[in-house]
């Protein structure tokens, strides 16, 4: 009988290796940090909490945390990633450091979610700029889709309650640009709720909405250069009219809830009302028709709003493109499920002001994440996601050399993507510096 030694070959391990680098690809976070700026425009906005004689500054502790949670990190103790390569990170700060950090911020009231989100917002500007012709407007315009988000919680966390859902936790509103089929999605908007905060609480649609404004360039909040999609939850009086306060210079599609009223008039609809669905691209979709209606069901909705299944202020343009547009809001879902990997399994404190600290971390993660991307790389690539990113890009191994006082990282040859990494790597470099 022939004797076998198993599927694999068979591989002694020692921990005694140099000059190798883990989580190589990472580098291409790091650069991305520097070239947009990040870097120098989080330490000044935190300059405030930075005490005399301090070793780390707050702004590269805050950075450190981002980068590890991008990296699939969900506690700040998983900070000791980075802190394992200060070749790639530069010097790390300990974990009661970090801690202390966050609860400080936590402590600071809305003065650190402020210091955060300005800087978030100027250096969002700085890359759009960056990017040029890679930007992901569509037709000019910025579209973002806000929606709740389930965040179950394991302890009694403070301000935890029971969902909708019969679960337990919280339920915050999140806002994300939607970069079309070419790419991902930047958050913009994160609001972490108290108790058990419903889905179509109007008072935090608007909130979300404001934040997300604020994220973006001045120049997309005029003109109707921005339209704002929500599902049902966002369908109602108060948040329709709080956008017709604002005229004509912010667009929106929102779900409506089919009522008694609403079936009655779409059964009213006649059949030479109705009009086939398309796909992009102009494409009949099969099965699928769509009709504008009005009457009874429309009054006391502000004038000028087109109802289907959602509700528009869009003037002009044929009811199935504009059905197709709404529809596609359903890559929200994409941008949620990435930002449940990145972060928001769960919330790691027990304190509320903690948890939103660590919301926003979760936000300036997904921004590097979809930054990178858009000023780095192409084609398919562009459109991977965080778990792809990681397991083809980031984990990348690498020999670190130094010659004539510069460092490389040289990749393993045998490995599946070192072009693309060593290519997004030269994009990067190209780019101007900051300053």
């Amino acid at each position: 009988m022939k004797k076998t030694t198993g599927s694999y070959p068979r591989v002694r391990v020692e921990g005694s290796g140099r000059g190798v680098i883990s989580q190589a690809g990472s580098v291409l976070l790091a650069e991305t940090v520097r070239k947009t700026g990040l870097d120098s425009v989080i330490s000044a906005a935190f300059a405030p909490w930075r005490k005399q004689r301090a070793v780390h500054d707050p702004g590269k502790i805050l950075l450190d945390v981002a980068l590890a949670v991008a990296l699939g990190g969900d506690c700040l103790s998983d900070v000791a990633l980075l802190r394992a390569e200060p070749a790639v990170f530069g010097p790390v700060a300990s974990d009661p450091t970090v801690s202390r950090l966050v609860d400080t911020l936590a402590g600071s009231g809305k003065g650190s979610l402020a210091a955060i989100r300005r800087a978030r917002a100027q250096v969002r500007e700085h890359v759009r700029a960056l990017a040029g012709e890679a930007t992901p407007d569509q037709g000019g315009q910025v579209i973002v889709d806000l929606d709740g988000v389930l965040v179950i919680a394991h302890s009694d966390k403070q301000d935890a309650a029971a969902t909708w859902k019969r679960t337990f936790g919280h339920h915050p509103i999140m806002g994300f640009v939607d970069h079309g089929e070419s790419g991902a999605g930047e958050p913009v908007a994160g609001l972490l709720r108290e108790k058990n905060a419903g889905s179509n609480t109007a008072a935090d649609h608007i909130t979300a909405t404001q934040l997300t404004l604020a994220q973006l360039p001045k120049r997309f909040r005029r003109g109707r250069r921005t339209l704002v999609r929500t599902d049902s939850g966002g369908g109602t009086h108060e948040f329709v009219n709080w956008f017709t306060t604002r005229g004509w210079w912010l667009s929106y599609s929102v779900g409506v809830t089919v009522t008694d009223a609403i079936h009655h008039t779409v059964l009213q609809v006649p059949a030479s009302a109705w009009t086939r669905a398309v796909e992009p691209g102009g494409e009949v979709r099969d099965g699928a028709w769509v009709a504008e209606i009005g009457g009874d069901c429309l009054k006391g909705w502000p004038k000028g709003m087109r109802l289907t299944c959602f509700a528009t202020n869009t003037p002009g343009e044929a009811i199935a493109g504009l059905e197709l547009r709404h529809r596609q809001r359903a890559r929200c879902e994409d941008r949620i499920r990435d930002a449940r990997s990145t972060g928001l399994r769960n919330l790691p404190f027990h304190g509320f002001a903690q948890n939103q600290i660590w919301l926003e971390i979760v936000q300036l993660a997904l921004d590097l994440l979809a930054w990178m991307p858009m000023l780095a790389l192409t084609g398919k690539t562009r459109r991977w996601e965080p778990k792809k990113l990681r397991f083809l890009l980031f984990s990348a191994a690498a020999q670190l050399v130094t010659t004539g006082r510069r460092r490389y990282l040289r990749l393993a040859a045998h490995w599946s993507w070192p072009d693309v990494i060593s290519t997004a790597a030269e994009r990067l470099q190209a780019l101007p510096n900051p300053g």
